[in-house]
């Protein structure tokens, strides 16, 4: 399959703008290559996720690439994009070189440049994200191994906001619980939900790659039996409460959709959000209390934050 390559080329304060635009353009995620990840010193708690490589990262700035399939790979669709990213000078955002490129790619050779750097990672207490193509031995008795092959389904397990959400899970879902999963991408977090012990998990995506691939993790970690993983847009095809719901998107769709989500949780139960970056906290956090939550726990890695959640008895 051919998918089309767009990567812009702006700011850190233009970044989660940036990201928007090009998730409503048709991207189900983005990559980005940000110059300060080559000096940024970072807690080593568990091991580091992958070497970096300067070449692969800009000398400043920060590039933000996402993936469009051959449908929304149009010429009015990218004049959109440019038009969009331009017209945030008028919000008071700095967008700087504001360049962007499209290339071709054909998704085998995407889906497998990268795998020389993707290697087994422990992200918490009990969770190593291994890749399908690796060998691993446990390294005590209580942990939690989970394989992925992301695939192009852009959430490899090792990102601050999906390690921050599988600690948030690890910490608070109790056994036999019923789970949420809002935007499942590869579906890490629906398998994590299942392997600590979730009763069912209701996985969904708007993209269809990601629900396949969501699928196919996990069959191969073999808790297909507790997870169902449905193609709609945010709780549409919710139709039951759940002890837990987990998202982890963009802050401005967190913040689209928290009375629907305050429906959704069981009365006690809690609502993990992640995808969220530091300057956009207290907005959420305020959100989500408007909604009737009442605050829990904010978690921060580097410069992303997850924040849970409850809904009062």
């Amino acid at each position: 399959m051919q998918w089309t390559e767009i990567a812009i080329h702006t700011t850190h304060e233009a970044v989660e703008a940036v990201s928007y635009i090009l998730e409503q353009a048709g991207a189900s995620g983005v990559v980005i290559e940000d110059a300060t990840d080559l000096t940024k010193e970072r807690e080593d708690m568990y091991g580091e996720m992958y070497a970096l490589d300067a070449n692969d990262f800009p000398a400043e700035g920060v590039i933000v690439k996402a993936y469009l399939s051959e449908e929304k790979a149009t010429a009015d669709n990218f004049a959109q994009i440019k038009a969009a990213v331009t017209n945030l000078t008028s919000f008071g955002l700095a967008i700087g070189k504001n360049e962007v490129t499209i290339t071709e790619v054909h998704e085998e050779d995407w889906a497998n440049a990268w795998k020389q750097y993707y290697h087994p990672v422990r992200i918490s207490e009990r969770f190593t994200v291994v890749p399908s193509w690796e060998v691993y031995e446990k390294q005590q008795d209580n942990e939690l191994i989970i394989e992925l092959d992301p695939g192009m389904a852009f959430g490899t397990g090792t990102h601050p906001t999906t390690v921050l959400c599988l600690q948030s899970l690890e910490k608070y879902l109790q056994p036999n619980e019923e789970v949420v999963d809002i935007g499942t991408g590869s579906g890490v977090l629906s398998i994590g939900a299942a392997l600590l012990g979730a009763k069912t998990v209701h996985a969904l995506d708007l993209d269809e790659v990601a629900v396949r691939s969501a699928r196919e993790n996990i069959a191969l970690n073999k808790v297909d039996h507790l997870i169902e993983v449905h193609h709609g847009n945010l709780l549409d095809t919710v139709e039951k409460p759940a002890d837990v719901v987990v998202a982890n998107i963009l802050a401005d769709i967190i913040l689209s959709f928290t009375d629907d989500a305050f429906k959704v949780v069981k009365p006690g139960g809690l609502y993990i959000t992640s995808g969220i970056i530091g300057a956009k906290r207290a907005e959420v956090e305020q959100g989500l209390v408007k909604s009737g939550f009442v605050l829990v726990e904010t978690m921060e890695m580097e410069d992303w934050v997850a924040i849970t959640a409850r809904k009062p008895e």
